[in-house]
């Protein structure tokens, strides 16, 4: 996997550019990599509806949970759907809107300087293989492209937003993971 750094997109992605995004404070200041999962409706997993809230795009009325949500304004760099495919909102070096409130290691805002990663699934559900290993393909490509980043810098949106967020939820299994990223 190839970052093109001037253009911040990965070269195996799927490119669906979302509005939801703006420029960082500072461009250099990429030093964090958030994991989150997401599924819609919940416990739902396949078809467009993800996207379709990236892209403002959201139905109401094509759920209930949706009409709940189709106003917000959010979005991440990535998402790694169940079959592996990887799909890219916002270019590494623009701000997505994927953390909310939050803070780490005592910085807030962690939108400013992280990138954020979703995987299709739910705290309720393990995630596949082929999620793991796109993760930490993705994730090598990251730290090789911006010399802030390290493997101590990654972290999950429950650990920036405790009692808020919950993600990526207890069926992230971290230790492999993290074996994969040595790999």
């Amino acid at each position: 996997m190839i970052i093109d750094r001037q253009s911040g997109w990965l070269d195996v992605a799927e490119i669906l550019p979302s509005p939801n995004y703006d420029d960082r404070l500072d461009e250099n200041d990429i030093s964090g990599i958030v994991i989150h999962n997401i599924s819609l409706p919940p416990g739902q997993f396949g078809g467009g509806w993800i996207t379709d809230l990236f892209l403002n795009r959201l139905d109401p009325n094509a759920h209930p949970y949706f009409a709940e949500i189709a106003h917000l304004k959010v979005s991440a760099h990535l998402l790694i759907r169940r079959d592996g495919l990887i799909q890219q909102f916002v270019p590494f070096h623009k701000r997505a809107w994927h953390a909310g409130v939050s803070c780490w290691e005592g910085r807030e805002r962690c939108n400013d300087f992280t990138i954020g990663i979703e995987l299709e699934g739910d705290d309720e559900t393990a995630f596949t293989e082929v999620q793991y290993l796109q993760l930490a393909a993705v994730s090598r490509a990251l730290l090789s492209s911006y010399p802030l980043l390290s493997e101590q810098r990654i972290t999950g949106h429950e650990h920036i937003a405790p009692g808020r967020k919950t993600d990526p939820g207890p069926h992230f299994d971290w230790p492999r993971y993290k074996q994969l990223l040595q790999a």
